[in-house]
């Protein structure tokens, strides 16, 4: 009895150990090792992108004689203009990174806006119609895991400029005018060789060696010979970038430093100067703050100084304001004040060539105001994104921005209409197309 009772017990005792162990097999986490995922290709991360920006700048001014004074890309008063037609080809550099990575971008342009962002000696007289052909970026760059909290990116080629709010790129604007600061207190490209040192979470710190404002390396121009950098001194541009409050606060203070002036016979006459030991001066400070997920603020303080002359400036403030109601609509507005103290920096420029011309110190059709001036102006304007049909192929996205614009003179000064008035009033609208 007593040993049937223990072969029973056994047999029980068996059975639940057989029962627990399949149900501990079935609920314990395997030890065999997970499937390593693939390493992401280097290509991964390629991708080519484009956009078409279209506009017209409305002027009920009939003494404008066809220029919006004072402006640049939007300088043709009622004409229609194809300003960018732009494409993209680019892999990202990850610049947190803890191992060592490549990155490159080429950036092509198309169009009207391309007067006013050539390259100097690199096919600005290729084209002399208002529709001109432009490099508007093509660089190569590495970020170095060392030295620095986040390591360091050294950029080599041709690149945008680090200075100001508003940029070449048109979908990346709050508005289709831009600034008197964009147009007349910034670079917009350079030549050259950038690093980034990524010193802090917070802090980067900029510092580059370029051949100069929109210059080359010093291709020879067909049309005059002459190198396409303006003269042979170098300038550094550099600045530091603060990211605080998890973002919702950045702050960048910039500058570019070097002899601007071009060494020419007009070039030197005209800044009663040697070009070559001339400096300007280029500065550039400003704050962006998303006070909410829909309202932004953004503020801008310029100040350019130029030894030409035995000394001239020209400073500026600008303030922008942007409150997206929902997906498809953002209402955006601008209030600028620029002071041209020596009448120096700020100029229209009615022919095809004439930018270029005066960069490079040739005779040009410009002209400026009557006398030294104080600007302003007030800009409104909404941009609508349309929800679009998934049925459309390749179409990424449209961005429609009308705007209405006042500028004016605060010092009684008659820049506008032909120079026959103290201020204006434009009607604008473009319309950008996203592949």
């Amino acid at each position: 009895m007593f040993r049937r009772l223990i072969t029973a017990l056994f047999g029980v005792g068996l059975f639940l150990c057989a029962g627990l162990g399949s149900a501990s097999a079935a609920d314990l986490p395997s030890k065999k090792a997970p499937p390593v995922a693939p390493v992401p290709d280097w290509w991964s991360t390629f991708a080519v992108s484009g956009s078409i920006e279209a506009g017209i700048t409305g002027n009920p001014d009939l003494n404008s004689g066809g220029i919006n004074f004072g402006r640049l890309f939007d300088d043709k008063a009622n004409t229609p203009l194809l300003n960018q037609a732009s494409i993209t080809a680019m892999r990202p550099y990850d610049p947190a990174a803890k191992t060592v990575d490549f990155g490159f971008k080429v950036q092509l342009l198309y169009g009207s806006d391309a007067r006013y962002t050539h390259f100097l000696g690199e096919c600005d007289y290729c084209i002399g119609n208002i529709n001109q052909f432009d490099v508007e970026e093509a660089w190569g760059a590495v970020h170095l895991p060392y030295l620095f909290n986040g390591g360091f990116d050294v950029k080599a080629g041709q690149f945008v400029t680090l200075l100001g709010v508003e940029v070449i790129n048109a979908p990346d604007n709050i508005f289709y005018s831009h600034s008197y600061i964009f147009n007349f207190g910034l670079p917009l490209k350079d030549t050259g060789v950038m690093t980034i040192s990524h010193v802090t979470p917070f802090l980067d710190v900029y510092a580059g060696v370029v051949t100069g404002i929109n210059t080359s390396l010093g291709w020879a121009s067909p049309a005059y010979g002459d190198p396409g950098n303006v003269n042979n001194a170098p300038h550094f541009e550099g600045g530091l970038s603060f990211t605080l409050l998890d973002g919702k606060v950045v702050i960048n203070a910039d500058t570019n430093m070097g002899p601007s002036n071009p060494n020419t016979p007009i070039g030197a006459f005209a800044c009663n100067c040697d070009p070559n030991t001339t400096w300007r001066f280029l500065n550039d400070a400003n704050i962006t703050w998303k006070a909410t997920d829909k309202l932004t603020f953004v503020g801008e303080a310029n100040y350019v100084h130029d030894d030409a002359l035995g000394g001239v400036d020209a400073f500026g403030f600008a303030g922008y304001t942007t409150y997206q109601f929902n997906d498809w609509l953002r209402i955006g507005g601008r209030a600028e004040i620029f002071r041209d103290n020596n009448n120096f920096f700020v100029a229209a420029f009615p022919g095809n060539l004439d930018f270029v011309d005066f960069e490079h110190g040739y005779p040009s059709n410009a002209f400026a105001a009557p006398a030294a001036t104080t600007y302003a102006e007030l800009t409104g304007g909404v941009t609508i994104t349309p929800v679009l049909p998934k049925s459309i192929p390749y179409l990424k996205g449209v961005l429609i921005r009308p705007e209405v614009r006042y500028d004016t003179s605060l010092n009684g000064t008659t820049p506008y209409a032909g120079g026959t008035k103290s201020s204006g009033v434009t009607f604008a609208s473009d319309i950008i197309l996203k592949f």
